[in-house]
């Protein structure tokens, strides 16, 4: 019998989809104008090195003992590992969420012809997020159904224009955008790498959301995969069709690439049609993330990792009074980080995010082999499976390696934070409560008598 309250495999794919799509597709034409169209090998890096954590992420979901995230990690690393997947992801994507909302500010500017001064911007996108954290008061099933709405505000205009655009792609403009400011070829594919994985955060929220999901072992590697091959050719196709057809200069100074283009094409009004379903799209991918941060940090207050606020549900199995508090401590952020500059506050926020969302890949791509021989898989599969998950994890590095050195330095800080508050934690899943922090061992801790004989 069907569970009204949670989503479907259809429903969580396009959750999926515009987690990604409606957060990373918006301003990326403009930002990666500043590197050129040399930013394609960063594309096709970033594509394969998804495509393998996509593929991990679908085989944890179906072997996995324990689900979501942070479960995947707790095979391997145990509850330790479990809180620190957690913990840097939730993080990261409060940090992200953030971002996302002040691109949908960027778009309203651009759409309304309305320059907002860095105090406004950051009230409209404070806004968003509390409007975006009361939709989805109702649950599961209801923000599934929006996302599978909002989903066609996104692939209308940028999949559309991925066909249509080539009759006017002009391959001599595109050639020239090759490297407009000469930067050295590795400099330049380590400047694009971070905004393109930056564009595929989110594949493994389907994952994150596994308990919302009806049948997860079945649909959550449906929902990642689909979602992910998917997003790769709309995001491929769509980028680099705009570089021939919008000279790499007027990209530079748009911070609504997308409406640009239909009005070149189209006429003026076409293109405000085009920002205006792609704000839509932005502010329903804020909504979507603000449900996927609230989930996880239920999972994580339901395995005892943060306060039993974030697991409180109402009726539709929504937990409100996480998404209150999780709003508000957004709020303050949005506050303290006020620029007058869209990009500078974009960007410093995108790194950030980027780094803390590693974490989480790196270790559960590290736990795959633990979970593969609980699951008793055979050995050659286990061999291809293993060598895709390091393949994942060289690229994870590789990510983290050219987000550039302060962002790793602060998202340093806070992991090492994450450890501290570990150890504050640690002793209720060891004292009285029958649980070890090794999941190979429940009994560890349980025979004191033994550990104190001389």
């Amino acid at each position: 019998m069907t569970n009204n309250k949670k989503m479907s495999a259809t429903q969580l794919t396009f959750l999926t989809a515009m987690n990604m799509m409606g957060s990373g597709i918006i301003l990326l034409p403009t930002k990666l104008a500043q590197v050129g169209t040399i930013s394609i090998i960063s594309w096709v890096i970033t594509a394969l090195g998804s495509a393998s954590l996509a593929f991990v992420f679908a085989k944890c979901s179906a072997y996995s003992k324990y689900p979501n995230l942070g479960g995947y990690a707790e095979n391997a690393f145990g509850k330790a590992g479990n809180f620190l997947t957690n913990y840097a992801y939730c993080l990261g994507q409060l940090v992200a969420n953030i971002a996302v909302a002040v691109t949908c500010v960027g778009y309203f500017d651009s759409l309304f012809d309305i320059k907002f001064s860095p105090i406004g911007a950051c009230l409209l996108a404070v806004a968003i997020l509390w409007i975006c954290s009361v939709a989805n008061f109702r649950g599961a099933s209801f923000t599934g159904r929006l996302s599978g709405f909002a989903i066609w505000l996104v692939v209308i205009p940028v999949f559309g224009l991925s066909i249509i655009g080539w009759y006017w792609f002009d391959p001599k403009m595109y050639v020239s955008a090759w490297n407009p400011s000469h930067t050295p070829f590795f400099s330049a594919i380590n400047a694009s790498i971070a905004m393109t994985l930056w564009s595929f955060l989110g594949l493994e929220s389907a994952c994150a959301n596994s308990d919302a999901v009806e049948n997860p072992e079945k649909n959550v590697p449906i929902a990642v995969i689909t979602a992910t091959v998917g997003v790769a050719i709309i995001y491929i196709t769509s980028t680099n069709v705009i570089a021939g057809i919008i000279p790499n200069a007027e990209l530079l100074k748009s911070n609504a690439p997308y409406g640009l283009v239909y009005a070149s094409l189209f006429g003026e009004k076409v293109g405000k049609i085009a920002m205006f379903m792609l704000v839509l799209a932005c502010v329903a991918c804020t909504l979507g993330w603000q449900f996927t941060i609230a989930k996880v940090f239920q999972s994580s207050s339901d395995a005892g990792f943060f306060p039993s606020i974030f697991g409180k549900l109402n009726c539709f199995g929504a937990p409100v009074k996480g998404m209150i508090l999780i709003t508000a401590i957004q709020t303050a952020v949005c506050l303290l980080t006020i620029n007058p500059v869209f990009f500078k506050q974009f960007n410093s926020l995108v790194d950030l995010a980027v780094v803390l969302s590693i974490i989480p890949y790196i270790l559960s791509m590290s736990a795959l082999p633990v979970i593969l021989a609980r699951a008793k898989v055979n050995i050659s599969e286990t061999r291809r499976y293993i060598i895709i998950a390091v393949c994942g994890s060289l690229f994870s590095f590789y990510a983290l390696f050219s987000t550039g050195m302060n962002e790793v330095f602060y998202g340093s800080i806070v992991i090492f934070a994450g450890w501290v508050c570990w150890g504050l934690i640690a002793p209720k899943f060891l004292i009285g409560s029958g649980n070890s922090l090794d999941p190979m061992n429940s009994s560890a801790l349980g025979n004191n008598e033994e550990r104190t004989r001389p």
